[in-house]
């Protein structure tokens, strides 16, 4: 029975990691490992080492049921680009295998299913898990060994359309990792294994959109206060690091507009503008609002 469980495990465990663009790459254990040592330094967590058992079919016992050699599956986030006219029901439809799912991707991302994502913004698509149920297992229980919270079982139930209740035995239940995330050493085990192309960086853009909209108010208070050159610094240092989302560049690029006209600088001001309105889904140029410089800069009279 175990056998059969564990073969249709692993086979939807395979299905899911298709659609939801989130991978487990291999790690081949070495001399004095456990599982626990792999988690911490792949996760920054020892105890989701309840994490690697499950993916891998292993009961936890300190780590000791791995050997010198043994293949693991190391489950990792996927990262997806959001697209022009994209919602979280469509990319749950796309990634998760339903569009009811919206509200778990949305979550994970830090925001709500009827908002949708910023175009160009890295959305974080949490690896799902398989669980085959034994016998008395509850939510509950398989939220508190994947989770480390029992109180998290509805979070199973909602993601399996299920009322709650009892599992029966053999019962598939597709655990969603949301807040899972690895270490700088994780991802670069995972950038090796998986190649930059599948694994976007295993969240290096996520993360730096985040630290750009964490700056994003500075530069605003800049701008605000007149400090023209620390913008320009500030914006110019911002857009390189990496790819923000297109409402970061806008306002970025907005910034910039306004320092550079302040600071008479014509040529990079028309530079900035035109930037500014391939991003911005609607500049706001109505003279009612906008200096007469600043339009002009846009070839706007």
């Amino acid at each position: 029975m175990r056998s059969r469980g564990l073969a249709l495990g692993l086979a939807l465990a395979a299905a899911v990691g298709a659609t939801s663009r989130a991978h487990a790459y291999v790690h081949l254990v070495r001399q004095g490992e456990s599982l626990a040592q792999i988690a911490e330094r792949v996760y920054g967590d020892p105890k989701l080492e309840t994490v690697l058992a499950g993916a891998n079919a292993l009961d936890v016992q300190g780590g000791s049921a791995i050997v010198v050699g043994m293949r693991l599956e190391i489950p990792a986030p996927g990262h997806r680009r959001a697209e022009a006219g994209e919602t979280w029901a469509s990319l749950a439809l796309e990634l998760l295998g339903d569009a009811r799912r919206a509200e778990v991707l949305a979550r994970e991302n830090g925001g709500v299913s009827w908002v949708p994502p910023a175009q160009g913004q890295e959305v974080r698509v949490p690896f799902v898990l398989t669980h085959i149920a034994a016998a008395g297992d509850t939510s509950a229980q398989i939220a508190r060994r994947y989770y480390g919270d029992a109180n998290r079982g509805w979070l199973l139930d909602e993601y399996n359309f299920r009322k709650p209740g009892p599992l029966l035995r053999g019962e598939v239940v597709l655990v969603p990792l949301v807040g899972l995330t690895l270490t700088p050493e994780g991802k670069r085990e995972a950038e090796q294994a998986l190649g930059r192309a599948r694994s976007e960086a295993q969240g290096q853009t996520l993360d730096l959109q985040r630290r750009v909209e964490g700056e994003l108010p500075g530069l605003l208070a800049d701008l605000r206060q007149g400090r023209w050159v620390e913008v320009v610094a500030k914006g110019n240092r911002l857009l390189g690091t990496g790819e923000p989302t297109k409402a970061q560049l806008a306002t970025i690029h907005r910034a910039l507009l306004e320092a550079y006209v302040a600071l008479d600088a014509q040529q990079a001001a028309t530079a900035a503008c035109q930037a500014w309105r391939a991003t911005d889904d609607k500049p706001l140029l109505d003279p009612t609002y906008v200096s007469p410089k600043i339009r002009a800069a846009c070839g706007v009279r």
